[in-house]
């Protein structure tokens, strides 16, 4: 597939900073989701000490076989220099751009994409997941490990159960802290681009199986940090 580019990488944090504000103007929190046939998971992890970026990306086949299991369509891994070091609330500079290369590889063109990631639960309103949905113009959802910004409740103690995240002085609500699995600690679950945080959450809730994250990015996650072999093919 191939992707339509929307500014240079190459820019100093202040200028990185004021990028941000002006794309999450364009973000769209509203559903503009099509018949989804294919979901992909995206995940991004670092080889040689960070100087490489290596990006996953898994196309699983919507919806699933009998009996829950994914089909998985096609398997990405593309690894280039990291662009950028590591500087808080500027991580998709680090990792979008290597993403987007190895969405430049894939044969299919996923309808809806799952990013290990924060998407408006950001200070700016634009985490990796917000980021990567502007430059593929595809719908896709933040699912991250870890709160970024804001504030919330422990959610219950069972699987779905789910409090918001909110942020500023009006309470905005960012996020879904979702309890994925019973008495694990949540999940953050958030609009990437395209998608409401009401439909984003019946996508990761519906992608759950026996582990804490959704199929997708657990997969792209196994591969990205290397646990799910090189990954370069298609079954």
């Amino acid at each position: 597939m191939t992707t339509t580019p929307h500014h240079d990488w190459n820019l100093s944090p202040k200028d990185a900073i004021a990028l941000q504000k002006r794309l999450a103007r364009r973000v769209e929190r509203e559903d503009r989701l099509t018949e989804v046939r294919h979901l992909a998971g995206v995940d991004i992890g670092f080889e040689q000490g960070g100087e490489i970026t290596r990006a996953a990306v898994v196309v699983l086949a919507w919806p699933p076989e009998a009996g829950g299991e994914f089909s998985v369509v096609e398997r990405v891994v593309h690894r280039e220099p990291t662009r950028m070091p590591y500087i808080p609330g500027l991580l998709s500079f680090r990792e979008v751009p290597a993403a987007l290369a190895a969405f430049e590889r894939l044969s299919v063109r996923p309808d809806l994409v799952m990013v290990d990631g924060q998407g408006i639960a950001h200070p700016r309103r634009l985490g990796v997941a917000s980021h990567l949905g502007l430059w593929l113009d595809l719908p896709t959802i933040g699912v991250a490990k870890s709160r970024l910004c804001g504030r919330h409740a422990e959610p219950g103690a069972e699987r779905g159960e789910w409090t918001p995240l909110v942020d500023g002085p009006d309470d905005e609500v960012i996020a879904a802290v979702l309890r994925s699995r019973p008495r694990v600690k949540p999940i953050f679950v958030s609009t990437g681009h395209r998608v409401s945080l009401p439909t984003a959450l019946e996508w990761v809730t519906a992608c759950l199986r026996r582990t804490k994250l959704p199929e997708p990015t657990r997969l792209a996650d196994r591969l990205a940090s290397r646990r799910g072999g090189e990954g370069d093919q298609t079954p």
